[in-house]
This record gives C-alpha cells, sequence and structure tokens, in this order.
C-alpha cells in the first residue's frame, strides 16, 4: 500500500482503540430480545451496520421505527452496553504504539461517538488521558448519526491542517468523515464492518493498529 504522510492521528474509540464487539453484539441482542427478535451473530449485525444506526435495527427488526421506538432501542442499547464495559480491552499494540507515536514528536487525539461524560473517566481509567491533545466524544443527541460535522469541529479546535491528518477508524462512516473534513483514512477490520464493506469506501484498509501505523510516514 501506498504510505501516507501525516503528523497527527485522530483515533477512533469504539471498535478500533476499545476492542469491544461482544460488548456491541450482547447490546444488540437485548434490543432483539425487547423486540421479540432471535438473537443475531456478530457477522449478522456487522452485515447491515452502517449509520444512521436506525436503519440497522430496522433491517434486523424488520420494521419501521418511530422515534419513540429509537428512544427504547437507545435506552436499552446503552444500559446492556455499560454492563459489559469493564470487561472490554485495548486492541492489540495498545498503549505501546501510542506511546512510541507521542514519543516520536507527533500528536495525536480521540474522536468517538461514545457519551463525553464517560469517554472522559473511562480513557482516564486505562491511563490513556496523557496520550491526546484532545479528547471528544457526544455531547448532545446525536440519532447514530455521522461523524463528520464532529470532526471537522475537532480538527478546528486544534487548529490543524486537515490535510496532514490521518483518521484511524472502524467503519465506513470514518472514511466519509476523513472525506468530508479533507483528512486522509486508514480503517481497520477490527470493529463493526467486514473488510470486504471497508474496502468499498477507497481507502487503506488494514487488520490491526499496528498495520495502520506502519502505513503513515510523518
Amino acid at each position: 500500500m501506498t504510505k501516507l504522510r501525516a503528523r497527527h492521528v485522530v483515533w477512533d474509540w469504539n471498535g478500533t482503540l476499545l476492542d469491544d464487539n461482544h460488548a456491541v453484539l450482547a447490546a444488540v441482542n437485548s434490543v432483539c430480545a425487547q423486540y421479540g427478535r432471535a438473537a443475531v451473530t456478530l457477522e449478522e449485525w456487522r452485515a447491515v451496520f452502517s449509520r444512521p444506526i436506525v436503519g440497522c435495527y430496522e433491517k434486523v427488526l424488520a420494521q419501521p421505527l418511530t422515534d419513540a421506538d429509537w428512544d427504547v432501542i437507545d435506552r436499552l442499547y446503552h444500559s446492556a452496553y455499560r454492563l459489559e464495559l469493564d470487561t472490554c480491552g485495548l486492541a492489540a499494540g495498545v498503549p505501546d504504539l501510542l506511546h512510541e507515536w507521542r514519543d516520536a514528536g507527533r500528536t495525536q487525539s480521540l474522536l468517538s461517538m461514545w457519551f463525553h461524560d464517560e469517554l472522559v473517566p473511562l480513557i482516564g481509567k486505562l491511563s490513556l488521558t496523557d496520550l491526546f491533545a484532545r479528547v471528544d466524544g457526544l455531547r448532545g443527541y446525536n440519532m447514530g448519526g455521522s461523524k463528520a460535522a464532529h470532526l471537522v469541529e475537532h480538527l478546528e479546535a486544534q487548529e490543524l491542517d486537515p490535510a496532514d491528518v490521518v483518521l484511524i477508524g472502524d467503519v465506513v462512516d470514518d472514511a466519509e468523515a476523513a472525506a468530508q473534513a479533507g483528512a486522509q483514512c486508514v480503517l481497520v477490520t477490527t470493529g463493526m464492518m467486514s473488510r470486504s464493506r471497508l474496502e468499498t469506501a477507497g481507502v487503506p484498509v488494514t487488520d490491526s493498529i499496528p498495520e495502520a501505523l506502519a502505513l503513515i510516514d510523518a
């Protein structure tokens, strides 16, 4: 693969730095149980996963969903996910490779669609806070929508040139957000989308954090 040139990495959290697929699946299946739908496998969920996320549930539950339905689903999902959160570890190569990136004089930040007021203490608990120049999670209500506007704000807050930035994430929406912001992107196959679906984004796809960072030259 062609090397990318960048001095700043924006990291995604869920499915990228955090190995939480089992927690996601448990949470999804709590929603399925509520709606009388048989449990899905990780492969089945990965096959339908996209943003906005409400569309995934409409496919899995085989019915249209109202805003009231989404409120129920959102609450059920996050309650079940939180129960599993303590069982989630960090992805292979984390945090060692992030320390190496920082110690080489480069910068990095964290942009997540997980709730900001829960994300900040979590990365503190995992001793990651000092690695990031900025941490932004979801503030307010998003309906499982796109990351694009959040990425633009995240880069502007740090006065970064998007052309000098690589976003590393695990879903096609990360690549779309990077493109809209003018940044580069590398996707990893460790999260909620299969390699075949990630490859439709037209950006480099790797199987791990070490492989993703190996594609970047400062």
